[in-house]
């Protein structure tokens, strides 16, 4: 097992505030882009926005309460760091299984819609070779340097971040309220359960800027700045896109296109269409623009995918590869090449829908063991330096913790045959850890621990 103290397998530190927030922003855009449009046939503008609402509540609350361990404890593995130290290695273990697999089958349903968008502009170029050589990029973008992958991240949020708000100049001209009320609420309340998934993809992996903590100039200080102005961000441009989009000609125009009830994958070109037409510059340049904010979020869940990996192998819950660092660019290579060879193995079985349904599912398990692990820290370790500490305690936890428990039960009424794999995928790495790793681990390292 690599020594925690062994500067060979050291991250390095080169991130600052700024560049937290493009990369907290970068993880999630693309979820304005595409995908959150599909819970509207689920709650109609009504229920999808009540699901909206409860979703930032969890998140406000969330990340509030995840800052103050990430500040105290910053290290790449995030989620499952802390899962370990508060809880012990099986619910540690758990934790980081659960981010393993948000981190990891996010990036591929985003490669499809990469793919997807690209092939807009040329159509003879097949949509699934596309995501394939997206992955070879990006993955060797983050191998060359945290600095020029993180460079690169802002560059491309800062676009699609302005992509957004072109959108809501073009549209809100045209906005009437009245299209927020027409069928507003088609499946009464359990509407809104159903559309807790989509809400949430509105948000996924922002908790991700934790994953960067040990690369992170001053982490104790820019963690909290990064956080807290990523989400604010996010939360602004949530409202703006939802209300613009749907405000044009009510949810069902960006949801179904004419003459087609297979839902769409696109509702702000929609909606764009709408108010100047298909062969007009601006909706191709949205349509261009969207490209940017799927390439943010590919690149940037990239990015954390394989800090969280390279934990896992760091630590000994993985192979001891996966914690290697490359010696040349001082980045977690092993565990990137990991990630994309799992990643295009999902792309290849085309079932988008269902891999963001496991990610959604990934990151609700992370959420609640987080939470719990937020409570055993403050009981086991009341003098734990906490830099910053998370306001209104423990209210925000308790929160956070009682909405992600709900939308992991609306997520498994919804996805049965889903949610039996995602938590056979837990119960068999589980099964192989305590079998084949738990037994041989360090104990220098328990210890340490301990």
């Amino acid at each position: 097992m690599s020594k925690l103290t062994d500067g060979s397998q050291e991250l390095k530190k080169t991130l600052g505030p700024f560049m937290l927030w493009g990369l907290g922003v970068g993880y999630v855009i693309s979820g304005n882009y595409f995908g959150w449009n599909l819970g509207l046939p689920e709650g109609g503008t009504l229920g999808a926005a009540i699901a909206i609402l409860f979703i930032i509540i969890m998140y406000v609350t969330f990340t509030f309460s995840y800052t103050e361990m990430a500040c105290a404890i910053p290290k790449a593995g995030g989620a499952f760091s802390y899962a370990e130290r508060g809880l012990g290695k099986d619910l540690g273990f758990l934790a980081g299984m659960s981010q393993n697999i948000e981190f990891i089958f996010a990036p591929p349903a985003i490669a499809s819609a990469i793919g997807a968008y690209f092939s807009i502009f040329f159509p003879n170029l097949e949509v699934l070779w596309i995501g394939i050589f997206a992955y070879f990029i990006f993955t060797g973008l983050n191998i060359a340097g945290i600095q020029l992958a993180a460079s690169f991240e802002l560059f491309i949020t800062i676009i699609a971040v302005l992509g957004l708000l072109f959108f809501a100049g073009i549209t809100l001209p045209e906005f009437q309220f009245e299209n927020l009320k027409s069928n507003a609420f088609p499946n009464g309340y359990w509407g809104i359960v159903a559309a807790i998934p989509f809400a949430i993809w509105f948000f996924l992996a922002i908790e991700g800027v934790a994953n960067v903590a040990e690369e992170t100039i001053n982490p104790q200080k820019n963690i909290l700045i990064g956080f807290g102005t990523a989400l604010l961000t996010l939360v602004i441009l949530c409202l703006l896109t939802f209300s613009s989009a749907i405000g044009v000609n009510g949810w069902e125009a960006i949801v179904y296109p004419a003459e087609s009830m297979v839902a769409s994958d696109s509702p702000l070109p929609m909606a764009v269409e709408m108010v100047v037409g298909q062969s007009h510059y601006f909706y191709q340049l949205l349509t261009f623009i969207a490209l940017f904010g799927l390439v943010a979020s590919f690149n940037g869940i990239i990015l954390a995918a394989g800090r969280a990996t390279f934990e896992f192998g760091r630590v000994g819950y993985a192979p001891k590869a996966f914690g290697k660092v490359n010696g040349q660019f001082k980045t977690p290579a092993n565990a990137l090449l990991f990630n994309m060879v799992i990643g295009i193995v999902a792309l290849l079985t085309g079932k988008t829908g269902e891999i963001i349904t496991i990610a959604v599912f990934g990151a609700l398990g992370l959420y609640i063991l987080s939470m719990v692990s937020f409570f055993y820290l403050r009981k086991k370790e009341p003098n734990l330096h906490r830099p910053f500490k998370v306001p209104y305690y423990p209210l925000f936890p308790a929160v956070a913790l009682i909405i992600a428990s709900i939308s992991l039960v609306a997520m498994i009424m919804y996805n049965q045959m889903l949610a039996l794999l995602f938590f056979a995928m837990l119960l068999g790495s589980y099964l192989f850890f305590r079998l084949f790793i738990y037994d041989s681990k360090d104990l220098k390292y328990e210890k340490e621990q301990g």
